[in-house]
């Protein structure tokens, strides 16, 4: 199936950026392995070693506490937390984050239409800018237009209902795609049309 056809009677389009657009860990797997080298420039540790480690607690346990994990692996001290942290926030990527296929392919589709693209965006917002302009947006960045949720100290459900309420818009006139419950249960608490991001060109 097409997945315009979801937006093809729609006037805006919004997105989450992780996992959506592209794939949480291509971002975090970059900044372990410049953690990883800046412990072996540091301390003399093994880069290699310390990031197979996180690679793997990554894989299996997922982000939560992983510094305290390579920490006590590595008998690293606790004030490289700061760095660590730090790095997520402002790390200068060796890679660009790459869209998933799918969804840049979906972005074209919204841009020829001329639909409009939101992204609406939790997290720290230091963070998420870091990312959004280290994406290869394949010329689309000027089509976009971003709201950091943290920093307008807003729901996404209010903001997206101001974004509605400042173009003249009603929620049928839009679409939400996300990849979790959360974005879904925003959506939902003002009943926008809601899919998940898995649903295009599935």
């Amino acid at each position: 199936m097409d997945s315009y056809q979801f937006a093809k009677d729609k006037q805006i389009v919004f997105f989450e950026l992780e996992d959506v657009l592209f794939p949480s860990k291509d971002y975090l797997l970059q900044v372990y392995y410049l953690f990883a080298q800046f412990m072996e420039y540091s301390e003399q540790k093994n880069a290699q070693s310390i990031l197979d480690f996180m690679r793997l607690e990554y894989k299996n346990a997922g982000a939560n506490n992983l510094f305290e994990k390579t920490a006590q692996q590595f008998e690293l001290s606790n004030t490289y937390k700061h760095n660590f942290d730090l790095l997520h926030k402002n790390a200068r990527l060796p890679l660009k984050l790459l869209l998933y296929k799918n969804m840049l392919l979906f972005l074209q589709e919204l841009v020829v239409n001329r639909k409009q693209i939101a992204i609406v965006t939790a997290g720290d917002p230091e963070q998420q800018l870091n990312k959004i302009k280290q994406t290869e947006w394949n010329g689309l960045e000027k089509y976009l237009t971003v709201y950091f949720a943290d920093e307008l100290n807003q729901t996404k459900a209010e903001i997206f209902q101001n974004i509605l309420n400042n173009n003249n818009l009603l929620v049928k006139d839009a679409l939400v795609v996300g990849a979790n419950k959360f974005d879904e249960q925003q959506s939902k608490l003002i009943n926008l049309p809601y899919i998940v991001s898995l649903e295009i060109y599935k």
